[in-house]
C-alpha cells in the first residue's frame, strides 16, 4: 500500500503520508483521545467514511506510524496503537491545534482546548506521557 513520493523533500514526503484531510485527525484521536478501535475512530465528529478510514489505517500501518494488534481480553477485536514514530507527530498535532485556535476562530466555532496556553514543550510532553501510560496496558 506504499505510495510513491513526489520528491526527496522531507516536507513533501511527510505530506505524502499525513497530508490528506484524515490522517492527522486519526492520529489526533489516537494520541489525544486514546481511541483504539475502528469503531471509536469512526465515531469522531468529522465522520470519516469506513472505506476511507480503512485505507488510511492501512497506509499509516504500512509506514509504521501505527500498528494493529488484538485486545488483550478479547482476541477477536483489533485495536490500533501508535508506534514511537507516530507518537513523534505530537509536536505537529499541537502546532496545528495552536494555529487553528489562534487563526480560525473568525471562520469557525473552534472548540476550546484546556491547557492550550501552557508552554508548548510541556503540552507536548504531557500528551506523549499520557499516551505512553495508556500504552502500558497493552504491552
Amino acid at each position: 500500500m506504499k505510495k510513491e513520493f513526489r520528491s526527496g523533500c522531507p516536507i513533501s514526503s511527510t505530506l505524502d503520508i499525513v497530508g490528506d484531510k484524515w490522517s492527522l485527525l486519526i492520529i489526533r484521536d489516537m494520541l489525544v483521545k486514546h481511541k483504539k478501535t475502528f469503531k471509536e475512530i469512526s465515531d469522531s465528529d468529522e465522520k470519516i467514511a469506513p472505506s476511507i478510514l480503512s485505507a488510511r489505517l492501512k497506509l499509516l500501518e504500512s509506514y509504521k506510524l501505527i500498528y494493529k494488534t488484538k485486545v488483550p481480553v478479547n482476541k477477536k477485536e483489533n485495536i490500533y496503537l501508535l508506534t514511537e514514530k507516530g507518537i513523534r507527530l505530537t509536536p505537529i498535532i499541537i502546532e496545528f491545534s495552536l494555529w487553528g485556535n489562534t487563526n480560525m476562530r473568525e471562520f469557525n466555532e473552534i472548540d476550546a482546548i484546556e491547557g492550550l496556553n501552557a508552554d508548548k514543550t510541556l503540552i507536548i510532553q504531557t500528551v506523549q506521557d499520557n499516551y505512553n501510560s495508556m500504552l502500558l496496558n497493552f504491552r
